[in-house]
């Protein structure tokens, strides 16, 4: 049975939220992960189940192409609806696809090379030839992608807010790339922050954020944040 602790803020009556932190390429680990929530959902039946990805789906591991296969063919656990965020990660892939050289050396940089490996692309042949080859409905799943998500006392990003600036008013910039001042921060946000982006050894459950990218390409888990009621639990994969 999963364990629920008492969380920092509060989901609506009837309602449960599964949010999955950075996979960066780690497909195997996903469907399994997918298979737990599954099984949860199915033991502890609920109202309203939405399944959120708090983004940065490729790049890193090694198959960043079964990830957006896997997501992009809609497979999730039935009754669940779902969500997808976007991530620095994404952002940079579609900046790169778009031709510029910077843009183009950064993504290459940040992790795109075991990307276009999960495809067999050569990283040398250029954006013009990486965009014809991968498949139309991975480019439509990234340019679709959300930046924000809000779920009764929680609001979900990729990476972040700026302290001191309304949820509204948030850059775009920051929701997927800020760390400082961001993590160091004590303000309350008007909600808990639910985020990936800063790798950690395990959750980190603060009162006013909750980071649950723990490294899963790096040898971590996957980890899902379960958010019912006033309670939150985790499930690995």
């Amino acid at each position: 049975m999963l364990r629920l602790d008492p969380a920092p803020a509060t989901m609506p009556p009837g309602e449960r939220l599964y949010a999955i932190g950075d996979i960066h390429g780690c497909a195997t680990r996903l469907a399994a992960l997918h298979a737990r929530i599954a099984e949860d959902f199915s033991a502890r039946p609920v109202e309203r189940a939405t399944l959120l990805h708090l983004g940065d789906y490729i790049d890193k591991g090694e198959d960043s192409a079964g990830v957006l296969s896997f997501l992009s063919d809609h497979r999730r656990p039935e009754g669940l609806e779902a969500v997808f965020l976007t991530g620095n990660h994404e952002a940079a892939m579609l900046a790169a696809l778009a031709g510029g050289a910077g843009d183009v050396a950064d993504w290459l940089w940040c992790g795109g090379r075991p990307t276009l490996a999960s495809y067999a692309l050569d990283p040398g042949a250029g954006p013009a030839t990486w965009a014809g080859a991968l498949p139309a409905g991975h480019l439509a799943f990234l340019r679709g992608l959300r930046r924000t998500h809000r779920a009764g006392g929680y609001f979900f990003t990729h990476a972040g807010v700026r302290p001191g600036v309304a949820l509204e008013q948030q850059s775009a910039e920051d929701l997927i790339r800020i760390r400082q001042p961001f993590l160091s921060s004590e303000a309350r946000h008007g909600a808990v922050v639910v985020h990936g982006h800063t790798a950690r050894a395990e959750p980190e459950v603060r009162h006013n954020r909750i980071n649950l990218d723990t490294a899963a390409w790096s040898g971590g888990p996957l980890t899902c944040g379960v958010f019912e009621g006033d309670r939150l639990g985790f499930i690995f994969g």
